[in-house]
């Protein structure tokens, strides 16, 4: 039996939004069947690009609408909540913008009424969708790197200032999905240091993250930066990596590079021998990661398939963005998870 067409409901036309709806109107099973925005100028864009799709300015007449299956809410983080309440509360799948809640106690909130109503949640963590990240797990998995011994990730630029949120509620969720899904052991414990220079929300902060088994992952975030750097290195037992997601081209080298300690017969011994082999660069898929990430959000309504990037994925996320906001309050304390 051919699924039926998944009808759905776009909330937010400002930056993401039109991705999000020319994204959608390519995929097989799903149609876009409104807009809306509270900003007149923004639904004049969306009629002008899309005159075939209905647009309002009143979320509620779709989040109540029984011809809407599913809502896409692109809205600022502190509208997510109540907008995503309401949509699972009158029995539609909900696709939403990182990062998925303010509160984790909002997440846990939404995780239990979809699970209660058989509904799916998707977070758009949209990197996971991405071929570099998706080689990097493929790396991980086939035991390519070895055991993993650190993750360290800068992403910096200068801008786009937030007046809702600091760097790293708005930078962070990126890295934190990407890592979440790259290591799979729990974290456990976060500690974040960082200062605000312009508008009183934190602009440049740096995270640093304690896995068991001595794996540590570090993230800096920053507006002021000069330049754009979105650079993450991952090192491990047996093969060191680095992704550039700004190289037009090689996005990942893989370096056998490494060092070795062999104990001697005193402390003074200890002998260190460094490996340094050779470098390529693994090919990547191609194509547009959103793409991917909506069809797969199709995928998983019409088949009940849990998204790698659910609400349990989202929430975790919160948890460490809360637990970096405590820690950067209390000048980098450690703040368990």
């Amino acid at each position: 039996m051919a699924d039926s067409m998944i009808r759905i409901a776009v909330i937010g036309y400002g930056y993401w939004g039109p991705n999000i709806v020319r994204n959608l109107q390519g995929i097989d099973g799903a149609e876009v069947v409104a807009i809306c925005d509270r900003d007149p100028k923004a639904l004049q864009r969306a009629r002008q690009s899309f005159p075939n799709i209905e647009t309002t300015s009143v979320e509620s007449d779709l989040l109540t609408s029984p011809y809407i299956d599913a809502v896409a809410a692109i809205t600022p983080v502190w509208t997510h909540f109540e907008l995503a309440q309401a949509a699972l509360q009158n029995g539609k799948h909900v696709f939403v913008e990182k990062p998925f809640t303010c509160a984790s106690g909002q997440a846990k909130r939404l995780i239990e009424l979809a699970e209660k109503a058989k509904l799916t949640i998707m977070v758009d963590h949209t990197f996971l969708f991405t071929g570099a990240v998706r080689k990097i797990r493929h790396l991980i998995d086939d035991g390519t790197l070895g055991d993993l011994y650190y993750y360290d990730s800068t992403r910096v630029n200068l801008g786009l200032f937030q007046h809702d949120i600091n760097v790293i509620w708005d930078l962070a969720p990126h890295d934190l999905s990407i890592m979440d899904y790259l290591i799979q052991s729990k974290p456990e414990a976060v500690v974040a240091t960082g200062e605000a220079h312009l508008n009183g929300l934190a602009d440049v902060a740096y995270i640093t993250i304690y896995f068991p088994d001595s794996v540590i992952a570090h993230i800096n975030v920053n507006w002021l930066s000069p330049v754009k750097v979105r650079t993450t290195l991952i090192g491990g037992e047996k093969k060191m990596l680095v992704w550039n997601d700004l190289a037009p081209d090689e996005k990942i080298k893989v370096y056998d590079k490494g060092a070795q300690v062999k104990k001697g017969e005193s402390i003074y011994d200890l002998l260190v021998s460094y490996r340094s082999g050779d470098m390529w660069a693994p090919k990547i898929d191609g194509g547009e990661a959103l793409r991917r990430e909506l069809a797969y959000f199709i995928t998983c309504i019409n088949s009940g398939e849990r998204p790698i990037n659910d609400g349990l994925s989202g929430l975790r996320v919160v948890e460490m963005l809360e637990a970096s906001d405590r820690s950067l309050k209390e000048k980098g304390k450690a703040v368990q998870l």
